[in-house]
């Protein structure tokens, strides 16, 4: 039976689409839609790019709204990344050459012992000379050197923050995770999947701790808000200091 209101187009106004790229008054924004959100929310990344993250079945036309109503946040942002632009330093594979771990400074040392390509013993970052005269194979498998030291460490340290919050552990890998330092996806196990980017592992421990709570946090909440917030800062009363110091210490590592 026909309802007291003629047709509406609404039902036919276009969704937001996880993945695509939404174009807005000359800027772009990649959409990440979850079924978990509740609200819009908007991410500034490290390269300046904006992401935004929506609830399902968000209507294009809402998103828009959002954005231009969040211009200034925006453009606030946007301006404090360019007082603070990256200095990510390049590094050479030769003897003497500084590199950092869990904060400490570690001279690399050539060695022709054979063996893993890459370890650290005896106060020394060791690595086969072999591999040090290919620096695209040297990058590599320094990297991979910091993955299997970094997911060694992190496990660790998960169940304790994991318990402090009281949140279950998700699963945990340690790679290149692009412009973020740290994600976390539900889905794939009960308690859902974090990712720690490799390079994380160069920044002093209680750093490190801080990725690892604010990650663990979007196991119950997802999404930045107000919840989300006072569920970090009872696990790290000075979450807002270690996010400053994060910023200004991430801009400065090596990241390949």
């Amino acid at each position: 039976m026909p309802g007291p209101f003629p047709p509406s187009d609404f039902d036919d106004r276009p969704l937001l689409v996880d993945g695509q790229v939404l174009v807005l008054d000359g800027q772009e924004l990649r959409i990440v839609v979850t079924a978990r959100r509740k609200r819009l929310g908007l991410t500034v990344e490290r390269d300046g790019t904006l992401t935004l993250r929506a609830p399902l079945h968000c209507e294009v036309l809402r998103a828009e709204v959002f954005v231009r109503q969040s211009r200034a946040w925006i453009d606030s942002k946007l301006g404090l990344r360019d007082q603070h632009r990256p200095a990510h330093p390049v590094r050479e594979f030769k003897d003497g050459e500084r590199f950092r771990y869990l904060g400490r400074e570690y001279r690399l040392l050539l060695t022709d012992e054979g063996g893993t390509p890459v370890r650290l013993a005896a106060g020394r970052l060791r690595m086969d000379r072999a591999v040090a005269g290919e620096p695209g194979q040297a990058r590599r498998e320094l990297i991979a050197w910091y993955r299997r030291a970094g997911l060694r460490w992190s496990k660790g340290r998960l169940q304790p923050w994991a318990a402090r919050m009281e949140v279950s552990e998700p699963e945990v890998t340690v790679r290149d995770v692009g412009n973020r330092w740290g994600t976390y996806r539900s889905g794939g196990s009960a308690s859902g999947q974090m990712a720690i980017h490799w390079a994380v592992f160069q920044l002093p421990a209680h750093l490190i701790d801080y990725v690892v709570a604010h990650e663990l946090a979007h196991v119950r909440i997802s999404g930045h808000g107000p919840d989300y917030w006072m569920l970090l800062r009872r696990a790290i009363p000075e979450c807002e200091a270690r996010k400053a110091e994060l910023d200004d210490m991430g801009r400065r590592l090596w990241l390949g």
